[in-house]
């Protein structure tokens, strides 16, 4: 079915600004809202249920996948991570362009269901930087840093599934280039056709 509004799906190793980047887009843009993911993993530092993620138990996860209620679910860094589909549905219904952060095959997933769905992908400058950036946060052990150096090439291999590619080397420019995405993507003749359909019918365009 198509809706108003537009779904952009970005996907990143963990350390590469993924976040930080959805964040200040949704700080500069008012008509981005973000989807919220239900997960099984613990809250970090000021992270809060319902904001940056719903956390759930694993028997509430299992429920809601045995009901059929996430578009995609995925186990990501020992964790289970999943979209619900109704909450998507509903946001672009009304006309918002919802962003989603997700990892390289809910990603792919997402975009069997929702074809029109924009798939961005963030790429850090190096090997190097990445992992200076995950030591940075000081949020993980040494050996949870490399299971996610580990996993990151893993999902670095996917990139070219994606429809565009930022590299998240200065952050001020790849604010930009994800600013740029979400403009040209509501420009298009297929989106411009979804969100102003009476203008469409009045011009007596099919």
């Amino acid at each position: 079915m198509d809706y108003p509004g537009n779904l952009f799906v970005v996907a990143a190793p963990s350390g590469a600004g993924k976040s930080s980047l959805v964040r200040a887009l949704l700080e500069l843009d008012s008509r981005v809202q973000p989807s919220v993911s239900h997960t099984t993993r613990a809250p970090r530092g000021q992270e809060k249920h319902g904001r940056e993620y719903f956390f759930v138990s694993e028997q509430e996860f299992d429920a809601m996948v045995q009901g059929d209620a996430f578009v995609e679910w995925a186990f990501v860094h020992q964790h289970r991570y999943g979209t619900s589909k109704r909450a998507i549905e509903e946001r672009m219904a009304q006309g918002a362009d919802v962003i989603l952060e997700i990892d390289f095959q809910g990603a792919l997933q997402i975009k069997k269901i929702f074809t029109n769905a924009v798939s961005i992908f963030i790429l850090p400058p190096s090997w190097e930087e990445l992992r200076a950036r995950l030591e940075r946060r000081g949020e993980d052990s040494a050996e949870v840093i490399e299971l996610r150096l580990h996993n990151a090439a893993v999902e670095v291999a996917q990139v070219h599934y994606f429809d565009f590619v930022i590299i998240n080397e200065l952050f001020d420019r790849a604010l930009f280039d994800l600013k740029a995405i979400v403009h040209s993507q509501r420009l298009k003749f297929s989106a411009q056709r979804r969100a102003r359909a009476e203008t469409f019918k009045a011009l007596h365009i099919p």
